[in-house]
């Protein structure tokens, strides 16, 4: 484990973009559907408890929320879609402020998308990585939970998906089994993470 990713603390949220901090440095955005597991996520992967809250509640990320590494690096905690308790107005809200960061923010240099992978892409998946296709910004693919399958299922799983991704013709995008309860696949993303924070030259 990478412990350049231990020291991370909560910097500040925002509910829109002229709410964020400075666009200057190094960010990376997690996206996923509410139920997906990304603040777990984001907590193994900086070994901490309750740094991005997580609750049995889907959707209850409901601002930009940002983690400090450094004072250049940053972890961008999205807002959960899907299953969040709110009118379709603030949804509609939410999804404009997130289309305007993903197109408009200049330091972040890549989306770690997060699908439980029990459950196929659904169509903000879907659409999450088109919008990455279009603007040139690189994906990283969380399958999350995968402990929760056999690993000869979980890994035909990754296989199935690589199949799916390989067939949208986006070199951008990459792939990996994680799993919060188990603490699988962090030096994976951790590998990931430093490629697009320029800690590590492949």
């Amino acid at each position: 484990m990478n412990p350049f990713y231990h020291r991370a603390c909560f910097l500040t949220s925002g509910a829109k973009l002229n709410q964020t901090p400075e666009d200057s440095g190094y960010e990376v955005a997690f996206a996923g559907r509410s139920n997906a597991g990304k603040s777990s996520a984001i907590n193994t992967l900086c070994q901490q408890k309750s740094l991005a809250r997580t609750s049995k509640t889907p959707g209850r990320t409901q601002l930009l929320n940002f983690f400090s590494l450094d004072d250049t690096h940053r972890l961008v905690d999205l807002p959960g879609y899907g299953y969040a308790k709110v009118s379709e107005a603030v949804k509609r809200e939410w999804q404009t402020e997130l289309a305007h960061y993903l197109e408009q923010r200049e330091s972040l240099k890549g989306v770690v998308l997060l699908i439980d992978i029990r459950h196929p892409m659904k169509a903000f998946d879907l659409q999450m990585l088109e919008w990455s296709n279009e603007i040139k910004l690189p994906v990283h693919i969380l399958l999350t939970k995968a402990d929760k399958l056999r690993r000869g299922a979980a890994a035909s799983s990754l296989l199935q998906m690589k199949k799916t991704l390989k067939s949208m013709k986006n070199p951008n995008i990459s792939i990996q089994l994680f799993s919060a309860l188990k603490n699988q696949g962090i030096d994976e993303a951790h590998a990931q993470l430093d490629r697009w924070f320029e800690l590590a030259v492949d």
